[in-house]
C-alpha cells in the first residue's frame, strides 16, 4: 500500500492561509521526505494545526500548492480528496472518539467504511492494532471509561488503520501528565521506527519531542524561524528562537518538579 520510495509525500509550497485580519501562515515552504518525524512548534494560534489541516484537506489555503506523494490536492473535491485521504493517518488533539462505540468499534471504523474485510478479518486487524499500542485488554471499554493518555493510544490505533504512509500529529501529548507524555512520545518513536511512516508532529512539548523527531521547525507569525535538530536550534541566533526554547525548558522543569513531588506525596 505505500506509494513509490521516489515520490515525496509531503511538498508545501509558498503555502498562505488568513483567517480574517490574522495572518496565520505566511509563504511557508516545507518538504518533509520519506521515513522522515518533523515537529513543527510555536505559540498557540501560530498556525500549526491549520497547517496539519491543509495538508489532509479539511482546510483550504488562500493560495499556495500542496502536494501529497507527488500530487497537487489543493484544487481537489471531496470525492478526489476522500481517494487521498487513506494515506494519511490523523490523530486528533482530543483523540475525537465517538462516546457511543467502544474501543474495539472506535478502531474498527475505518475498515468498515473504506475495507472489504469479513467481520472476522476486521477483529483481527483491530485486536493487531490494540496491542501494538499497548490496549488489547481494553477493547469492549467506552471512551468515557479511558484515561486521556488510553484515549491517546486508541486514536493513534485508528489513525493505523488503514496502513498510512503519512501520519499527523495535533498536539498528543496535550493535557497528560509527565509520565503519559513521555509514554506517548516513547510509542510514536516506536511506531516510526517499525512502520516507518513519514510523520509530521504539532507540540508544544519541546522535550518530549526530542525522543522522536528527525527535524524540528520553529513558526512565529506564519513565518519559520528556526529549523533543525534541537541542538541545531539551541545555536540559532534568532531571539525568539532563543526565547521559545528558554520559556519551554523553564516549563518542563515545572512539570517534572510537579510530578516528583506528587509521586512521593
Amino acid at each position: 500500500m505505500r506509494e513509490s520510495e521516489n515520490q515525496t509525500p509531503i511538498e508545501v509550497r509558498s503555502l498562505r492561509k488568513r483567517f480574517g485580519s490574522q495572518t496565520v501562515l505566511n509563504g511557508i515552504n516545507l518538504t518533509v521526505s520519506r521515513g522522515e518525524t518533523v515537529v513543527l512548534l510555536g505559540r498557540s494560534g501560530a498556525g500549526k494545526s491549520v497547517f496539519l489541516k491543509l495538508v489532509v484537506g479539511l482546510e483550504k489555503p488562500d493560495s499556495g500548492s500542496i502536494r501529497i506523494d507527488g500530487e497537487e490536492i489543493t484544487g481537489l473535491g471531496l470525492r478526489e480528496l476522500n481517494r487521498i485521504r487513506p494515506k494519511i493517518g490523523f490523530l486528533f488533539q482530543q483523540a475525537a472518539l465517538y462516546d457511543s462505540l467502544t474501543v474495539e468499534e472506535n478502531v474498527a471504523f475505518p475498515l468498515t467504511r473504506r475495507t472489504r474485510m469479513s467481520p472476522s478479518q476486521r477483529r483481527d486487524r483491530v485486536r493487531e492494532l490494540l496491542a501494538s499500542v499497548g490496549m488489547e485488554r481494553d477493547f469492549s471499554k467506552l471512551p468515557a471509561e479511558l484515561s486521556g493518555g488510553m484515549q491517546k493510544r486508541v486514536g493513534l490505533a485508528r489513525a493505523l488503520a488503514l496502513e498510512p504512509s503519512i501520519l499527523l500529529f495535533d498536539e498528543p501529548t496535550t493535557g497528560l501528565d509527565p509520565i503519559t507524555s513521555a509514554e506517548i512520545g516513547q510509542l510514536i518513536a516506536t511506531l516510526q521506527r517499525r512502520h516507518r511512516t513519514t510523520s509530521v508532529v504539532v507540540t508544544h512539548d519541546v522535550a518530549g519531542a526530542r525522543a522522536f523527531a528527525d527535524r524540528m521547525i520553529l513558526t512565529d507569525q506564519g513565518n519559520i524561524v528556526g529549523e533543525g535538530t534541537f541542538e541545531q536550534l539551541q545555536r540559532s541566533s534568532n531571539q525568539f528562537v532563543a526565547r521559545f526554547l528558554d520559556g519551554n525548558a523553564e516549563k518542563s522543569k515545572c512539570r517534572k518538579s510537579f510530578a516528583w513531588e506528587s509521586s512521593s506525596s
